[in-house]
């Protein structure tokens, strides 16, 4: 039996290119997003093999994962990497009087993801193949191009490059105080890349439940794949209510941070295409629980964020999915994701297939280890 052996934690701090702002900041409740912190988690067994995984938080939050990680981090060492499913356990309760949800899970993600794609190496095959892949690529659209911050001139060539970089869908944040500014904005965007390119839009929690339906109603006619967070992320009937009454399909769950969250939205029928993130949950292992609950109830299934992660993710799930494309992540890894046809292909590489680069290490402002280098 192999065992860990050492395990190394990183805090790394990406800065953004540009200040980020969607709904939540034009109306004042965000300051725009200048940077996302990182939790890496490293581990080495005593037989030499290796596994790399994380979980972030923006705007706040950061300190908090890393500060958890660490104190819970010494239960791993001794213990087989491929009891996963035990392991999470364990760490929950190496934790439990800050409970099994928010910042807590999300410190034990990193260590979970590190532990599949620790697996998958070992195994010589991808995160995807390990888990039970259905196919080799997986519907895309980007997002990192929408936000309000941008002109709409800009959006429109955001969208055009993406388009023939192999990016099949474009989603647009709206929520803006004028909401006949949003429809302008869907509707240039909508005229200029035509009616076969699939087209998302995103309030980000910023509606309340009369404008939500006054929107949905108007977006009708774009014939959009979905409208993503109309109300506030715990509203789980206002979901339900407008996904009965709308014909444009809801999407929300990004900002779950339990399986427990999920489920209950599922159950009141509130997300036609639900959207777990997989380092909020609590990492692979809680993403699969829900994943199967999801595929039980015919539901679509849309990760947020973090294609790295969740491009594997996505390839094991029964139901088509899509993935989202975002840049900023780019430089923090040695390779890159490949996207054609509308699709992003699941790369080989054994695990997550990702090392990270010279520059995420400059970037690194905490470290921590424990256990000893076999």
């Amino acid at each position: 039996m192999d065992e860990i052996a050492h395990v190394r934690l990183s805090s790394v701090v990406l800065p953004l290119r540009t200040p980020i702002s969607d709904a939540k900041v034009l109306t004042g409740r965000q300051r725009p997003m200048t940077e996302v912190v990182f939790l890496f988690a490293e581990i080495t067994t005593a037989g030499g093999h290796e596994g790399i995984g994380f979980s972030y938080s923006k705007r706040a939050g950061g300190p908090g994962q890393f500060a958890h990680a660490q104190e819970i981090a010494p239960v791993l060492i001794g213990e087989d990497p491929s009891d996963i499913g035990r392991l999470w356990t364990k760490l929950s309760w190496a934790g439990a009087s800050v409970g099994r949800s928010g910042l807590a899970t999300q410190a034990i993600a990193a260590f979970d993801v590190c532990l599949w794609d620790l697996k998958a190496r070992r195994a010589g095959l991808s995160v995807a193949k390990l888990l039970g892949a259905h196919r080799d690529s997986v519907r895309t659209y980007n997002t990192s191009g929408g936000f309000l911050h941008t002109p709409v001139e800009q959006v429109i060539e955001n969208a055009k490059a993406s388009v023939a970089s192999g990016i099949g869908g474009i989603k647009l944040k709206v929520g803006q105080p004028d909401w006949r500014t949003d429809i302008a904005r869907v509707t240039a965007v909508r005229e200029a890349l035509g009616e076969d390119v699939p087209l998302m839009v995103d309030a980000n929690q910023q509606w309340d439940r009369a404008t939500a339906m006054r929107m949905g109603r108007v977006l009708e006619e774009f014939g959009l794949v979905w409208i993503e967070e109309p109300l506030d992320a715990y509203d789980a009937q206002g979901h339900a209510d407008l996904a009965r009454s709308l014909d444009t399909p809801i999407a929300t769950g990004e900002m779950l941070t339990s399986v427990a969250e999920h489920v209950r939205l599922i159950d009141l029928g509130a997300s036609d295409i639900v959207q777990p993130d997989a380092p909020r949950v609590g990492g692979i292992t809680q993403f699969q629980k829900l994943a199967a609950y999801a595929e039980h109830r015919q539901l679509d299934l849309a990760p947020h964020f973090a294609m790295e992660i969740h491009l594997h993710l996505a390839a094991a799930y029964p139901l088509e999915p899509w993935v989202e494309h975002f840049d900023w992540l780019e430089p923090l890894f040695e390779e890159s994701l490949v996207t054609n046809g509308g699709r992003m292909r699941v790369s080989e590489r054994p695990g997550l297939g990702i090392t990270l680069t010279g520059q995420a290490r400059a970037w690194t402002v905490a470290t921590a280890e424990c256990g000893k280098l076999p």
